[in-house]
């Protein structure tokens, strides 16, 4: 084995600097960090910076689209896991959230820039909100696919417990209400699919 093939593959600046952009955004937040800050965490610099972006605001944009993208994967796994089987989907997408419930590199970064973006006019608020309306389609759309009568019920009760645990565990620690999130969860769920659409 050549000593060229141990060597990892390098990834291109613009992706190194989004890639410590939504690092440092999470760890610090999106107003604590600097393009400086970036830049020196992506082993670049500023004018690399905004040769592929023209501001901060469009490298939040693209920080977004790269969460969403990954959500995207996380949904495929799910399917993959158990086809054809709504009901186990769901199961397995509360478990999910929350065994990463208070890990950093986790944390849901819509929610987290909705947060700190607070200008309704700031581009990645439609962004935020577009992904918020798929991400509540696609549950409602998995409550339907397990046979619950109020799928949409359903579908926003997990979505508020889950963005209630994210603030409990903020606040309160993992020892808090948030501990207990998935079983709170699988009892809703359990409920709503105990009264099966007809």
């Amino acid at each position: 084995m050549t000593t060229d093939t141990c060597k990892p593959s390098r990834r291109s600046p613009r992706e190194r600097i989004v890639e410590a952009a939504r690092d440092l955004f999470r760890r610090h937040g999106i107003r604590g960090t600097g393009v400086d800050a970036i830049a020196d965490a992506a082993d670049s610099n500023k004018m690399t910076l905004y040769r592929h972006f023209n501001s901060k605001d469009e490298l939040i944009v693209e920080c977004l689209r790269h969460a969403g993208m990954e959500m995207d994967g996380f949904w495929r796994e799910l399917e993959d896991a158990h086809p054809g089987d709504g009901l186990g989907q769901l199961r397995a997408w509360v478990r999910r959230i929350a065994e990463h419930l208070g890990d950093d590199r986790c944390q849901c970064e819509m929610m987290s820039a909705a947060a700190q973006l607070t200008d309704e006019d700031h581009p990645a608020r439609s962004l935020i909100r577009m992904f918020k309306d798929a991400q509540r389609d696609r549950v409602v759309e998995l409550c339907r696919r397990a046979g619950v009568a109020n799928a949409e019920m359903l579908g926003d009760t997990l979505l508020l417990l889950i963005e209630g645990a994210r603030a409990a565990q903020q606040s309160s620690g993992a020892e808090g209400p948030s501990a207990r999130f998935a079983e709170i969860a699988d009892a809703a769920i359990l409920s709503f699919a105990g009264n099966r659409a007809k």
